[in-house]
């Protein structure tokens, strides 16, 4: 035992022995307290001082010296456990010494927020009498304490008292919603009557202050409240304002006399210079209670529409303007057809009516140059009005709306994506609750925690709401209401019984969340080793967990509490294919493991393909050929098996879309960034040979890579024999190129111009439709877009290279003294005793019905160098050929 840790077990002995009370304890015992924690800290001896003071608290557990130091002890190495101060702050409570009681608070509070020693502070300062810190320790309490709302209440009345109404109202709103959440009716109609006399215009506070407390505590209770607001612009004769309240109130009780009586009277008054008011009223049914009163209300709504001087929309006839009403009878003016008329209800019927600022209206009555010069010069405008026109819109709307009737198709790229980032970062546009990609125009701006919390509603998917609520921490802070609700759909999750990656993910952002914010402890009672006891498919929960960075923290929890953490990470490796957790594996002495990992990735090919890329890839970048004895010639003989393995697949249409994307990977891999060119020059014969002939096997690689990798080995290894061949030197390929008639030459170029002229367009054209319609995750016709986009360039790329190596062979260039390309050559089949005839072109031209073969195909490669009278034996797929060359014509191109 160390002279530190003697000296506390001494103290501690004497203070249970002199039986030293809490009378005499002063600031003064806890400063010498703190020197001996010095100590302590600078000896690294926290473990062993924390051990001697719980095992005195079992035998003396108010002792003051074991409580202070074990509760400094956990708040400096960040234990969430303040137990133990707790209990120290109030046997000093009970005991008055209020000094005392100052100090520990504020001694806790240097760690961070923490909601007990706030309350006793507060307490503190109100046997103080002083307000204003009462006050600032009451604002640091409501931002940690979500249910607190007393406190707040107190905080408004304040602010009130003292003149200043705009923070007491931000204060009462704060509450109202908590005094919602505590189900406090009697609160909650104390405050939404001090709202209605300070901030009654804030409609859309109010609306959804009852729409919560309709879902929370019932509907007849918000009706009450919303009857109390209503007189408030009835008074105003605000009659538009008057509407909203009665449609809500008559959405909670569609049978309430008394507000569809208000309603009938607020329509009455706004619509009174309308001549034909009584008899819509009469014909809507709108005061008449056995009709139902949403239905009565959209009619009377849709009747009293129509009125001399207003806009209408006919699908034949297109934009009108009502130019006389004559009892039953309307006249309108129509862009097709003037002075039509038909009866009212014809007109209810078949005619949409458009208010002045309808964008309908405007591209009737605006010259069209005029409008797209204020739809260009004003971006904000023109989504205002067409927005506000459908009372939403997304941006497939919004581009049917300009284009082609304002915008030309190329004057909408620039636009639109002026106009994309206005709806983004203009706060005067917000979003459907329910629909992200429909906007909507607000009244008020909405605010950067509210556009967060409705893209959370919106999107039901776990890991995407996560990201929605680590990009509102990185933005905003947690005393937030809305914050609240969604810290809470995670923490629903840690009380689940079946452990799954919503679990352990919850599990891992509580966690985080509560090393920042150790107030937003929810109270988790178990250990991370008791969650992954429960865990059932540890591999399939692991792969299921979307965010990379959630992974990364998995495996660090696994490290520090399992004893097998090296088993679980060479298993989970190929889930999270990351060069860290191979650092880690290496630093701590388990190099062999890794290598047997990566031999095994390597020869299982077929079950690690991803992980096989992964590894080509980041083994050229760390050098780890030699530091983890990987051969790298076998890891490329593995990748040209894999590229093999991902062409039948991709036939047989087998998980197509992850092996094209492996095929791409590996062609990029071993040929694009030239790593089979490299390995040719830098290895001998025998590797290269067998190498080659791996990727000959490869039958669905295009031709004239594998022409060119003949070529570069006939260079280098003149006197090398391939399969099939007597003499490199006698093939045609030895000259290089890709030998072509003029004809196929032309008909390429054709076919690449054809693809960049108008298939590139026309497929750019609909992925920028399919792009509009939202959502690109479900959405999919972007995927069929996209995936054909790749195919497209897959082509053009192919047919570059391929026109950028053609040759075109000249008719009078044709050598008839041996089989060569634009020879006609005709065969005596010794074993059937018949003759063949075949022409021997390039792959272009190749034709096997018509006895046109390639003189790259394995039976044009075995005739060409031959002459007349040369028999020839041969075997071509396992079979047996053998033939006598009886003659060899120029073909007649």
């Amino acid at each position: 035992m160390s002279e530190t840790i003697n000296k506390l077990s001494d103290m501690l002995k004497e203070e249970k022995w002199t039986g030293s009370g809490i009378a005499s304890w002063s600031i003064s015992n806890f400063n010498i307290l703190n020197d001996l924690l010095e100590e302590i800290t600078e000896n690294n001896e926290a473990d062993e001082a924390m051990e001697l003071t719980n095992e005195h608290l079992e035998g003396s557990k108010n002792s003051l010296i074991a409580l202070y130091l074990s509760g400094m002890i956990s708040l400096e190495t960040q234990l969430v456990d303040d137990t133990s101060f707790i209990i120290l702050i109030n046997i000093f409570v009970k005991n008055s010494k209020w000094n005392i009681v100052k100090y520990l608070c504020d001694k806790i509070l240097e760690f961070g927020e923490n909601k007990q020693a706030l309350k006793t502070l507060a307490e503190y300062y109100t046997q103080e009498n002083d307000k204003e810190n009462l006050y600032a320790v009451w604002e640091r309490l409501i931002k940690i304490d979500y249910e607190e709302a007393d406190i707040i209440k107190k905080l408004a009345i304040a602010k009130e008292e003292a003149g200043d109404i705009d923070h007491a109202v931000s204060y009462y709103k704060k509450a109202i919603y908590r005094y919602i959440n505590k189900k406090m009716v009697g609160n909650i109609g104390e405050i939404w009557s001090k709202l209605v006399e300070y901030c009654h215009t804030d409609i859309d506070f109010f609306i959804h202050v009852a729409n919560k407390n309709t879902k929370i505590i019932g509907a007849e209770k918000s009706i009450i409240l919303l009857e109390e607001l209503y007189p408030k612009f009835n008074e105003e004769e605000d009659w538009d304002t008057c509407i909203i309240i009665l449609k809500k109130i008559l959405i909670l009780d569609p049978k309430y006399g008394w507000a569809r009586k208000e309603i009938t009277n607020c329509f009455k008054n706004k619509y009174s210079d309308n001549s034909h008011l009584d008899e819509y009223i009469r014909l809507s049914n709108l005061s008449q209670g056995w009709r139902h009163v949403h239905d009565a209300i959209s009619d009377f709504e849709k009747h009293i529409s129509f009125d001399a001087g207003n806009f209408v929309y006919h699908r034949t006839w297109d934009i009108g303007v009502i130019k006389n009403i004559d009892g039953d009878n309307i006249i309108i003016d129509f862009v097709k057809k003037r002075g039509h008329s038909m009866s009212l209800k014809m007109a209810v019927n078949s005619l949409t009516s458009l208010n002045k600022k309808h964008i309908w209206v405007l591209k009737g009555v605006i010259a069209k140059d005029k409008l797209k010069a204020k739809v260009k010069g004003d971006v904000k405008w023109a989504l205002t009005t067409i927005i506000n026109s459908f009372e939403s819109a997304d941006m497939k709307k919004i581009k049917a709306e300009l284009v082609p009737s304002v915008l030309t198709p190329g004057e909408w790229t620039t636009w639109g994506a002026e106009a994309r980032k206005t709806l983004k970062t203009d706060s005067s546009f917000g979003n459907l609750p329910d629909n992200l990609d429909k906007f909507i125009v607000r009244d008020k701006p909405i605010s950067y925690e509210e556009k967060a919390y409705n893209k959370f509603r919106a999107d039901s998917k776990f890991f995407n709401r996560l990201e929605v609520i680590n990009e509102f921490l990185e933005n905003s802070d947690p005393d937030s209401e809305f914050f609240g609700e969604m810290f809470s759909y995670f923490t629903s999750f840690l009380n689940t019984a079946n452990v799954n990656e919503y679990v352990v993910t919850s599990y891992i952002f509580v966690n985080n969340i509560m090393k920042v914010y150790p107030f937003l402890n929810p109270g988790i009672n178990y250990s991370f080793n008791e969650l992954f006891d429960d865990i059932e498919k540890l591999e399939e929960l692991f792969s299921n967990i979307k965010l990379a960075d959630y992974k990364k923290d998995f495996l660090s929890l696994i490290r520090t509490n399992c004893e097998d953490w090296v088993d679980i990470f060479v298993n989970l490796f190929p889930y999270y294919l990351n060069k860290h957790t191979v650092e880690v594996l290496i630093h701590t002495g388990h190099k062999d493991r890794v290598i047997s990992l990566f031999k095994d990735i390597i020869t299982h090919h077929r079950e690690f393909r991803e992980s096989l890329i992964w590894l080509a890839r980041n083994a050229d970048e760390e050098n780890w050929y030699e530091k983890l004895d990987i051969s790298y010639s076998e890891l490329l003989v593995n990748l040209i098996q894999l590229l093999r393995v991902t062409y039948r697949d991709i036939e047989n249409k087998k998980d197509a879309a992850n092996n094209r994307k492996y095929n791409r990977q590996i062609l990029s891999f071993l040929f694009k960034e030239g790593r089979i060119n490299t390995f040719i020059d830098e290895f001998d014969q025998d590797e290269v040979a067998r190498l080659f002939s791996i990727i000959n096997d490869v039958k669905e690689l295009d031709p004239s890579i594998r022409l060119g990798l003949k070529d570069k080995i006939a260079l280098k290894f003149p006197k090398m024999k391939f399969y099939g061949e007597e003499d490199v030197e006698q093939t045609f390929s030895s000259a290089r190129g890709l030998y072509c008639l003029e004809e196929s030459y032309a008909k390429k170029q054709k076919e690449l111009k054809h693809i960049l002229d108008v298939e590139i367009p026309k497929n750019s054209k609909e992925i920028g439709i399919a792009i509009e319609m939202g959502d690109l995750k479900e959405n999919a016709e972007y995927k069929a877009g996209k995936e054909r986009q790749e195919n497209l360039n897959i082509t053009i790329g192919r047919l570059k290279e391929e026109i950028g190596k053609a040759k075109i062979v000249d008719p009078d260039s044709v050598d008839s003294s041996k089989v060569s390309f634009g020879t006609s050559i005709m065969l005596h089949n010794i074993d059937s005793n018949e003759n063949e005839n075949y022409i021997i072109l390039g792959t272009w031209e190749s034709d096997p019905s018509n006895r046109i073969i390639s003189y790259m195909s394995p039976l044009g490669a075995e005739l060409l160098g031959h002459v007349v009278g040369d028999v020839l034996s041969f075997e071509i797929n396992e079979r047996m050929f053998n033939y006598r060359i009886d003659s060899i014509d120029k073909y007649n191109f």
